[in-house]
């Protein structure tokens, strides 16, 4: 079952990454190179290229870094607190500020829906002791924090910012750091709920069948 769901989860997730780029490709208002940033400045689209990384590495059992490094104790919880995160947010801050349509309105709800959930399923399923380490686990919140300190920094020298949240322009810095906050605040009660619920899942595997 393993298997098929992460053959599935490969699948699924490279078609949604490739299909958004070649969307945002088509639908450009700047330069290519400029578009090609731009839609690596989505914690959304970084998320999901970790996840299609680790489904790759699983499917395929790839040994050489940085795939291998993929499979390490506590990487799947963290990928699953992220794209969960990618979709909470999604849900509540930005659903309601664009309404796609057609193949764009199929791939948005891959990337911010059924992905997110799909994950979320897959570890349900998966998760062991080997992924619930705590340091590996918090050291990915390196992950969020390089992000944001990025999409800052290019932001004050381009003007461009990917999440109207994080938009420093228009809202502020004091708005700005508050909601950055927010979604740590998030991040972190996320780990430490995946973590209760593994630690359940994990006792309840080892307990003999009467």
């Amino acid at each position: 079952m393993i298997e098929k769901l992460e053959k599935i989860g490969l699948f699924i997730v490279w078609f949604a990454i490739i299909a958004q780029f070649l969307l945002m490709f088509q639908n450009r208002q700047t330069d290519i190179p400029e578009m090609v940033i731009r839609f690596f400045s989505f914690f959304t689209i970084l998320t999901n290229i970790l996840v299609a990384l680790y489904f790759t590495s699983s499917v395929f059992r790839l040994k050489i870094i940085p795939f291998k490094w993929l499979l390490s104790k506590g990487t799947l919880t963290a990928i699953t607190a992220f794209i969960l995160i990618v979709g909470l947010v999604y849900q509540v801050a930005l659903r309601g500020i664009w309404q796609p349509t057609g193949l764009q309105h199929i791939v948005d709800e891959l990337l911010h829906t059924i992905i997110p959930l799909y994950v979320f399923i897959y570890w349900f399923f998966k998760v062991n002791k080997n992924d619930l380490e705590l340091i590996p686990i918090f050291s990915w919140l390196l992950y969020p924090l390089i992000f944001i300190i990025s999409i800052l920094v290019r932001g004050h020298n381009s003007g461009y910012y990917p999440y109207p949240f994080l938009n420093v322009s228009e809202i502020g810095y004091e708005k700005t750091l508050s909601n950055i906050g927010v979604v740590f605040g998030i991040t972190l009660a996320m780990l430490i709920s995946l973590l209760s619920i593994g630690k359940m899942i994990t006792k309840k595997q080892k307990k003999p069948n009467n």
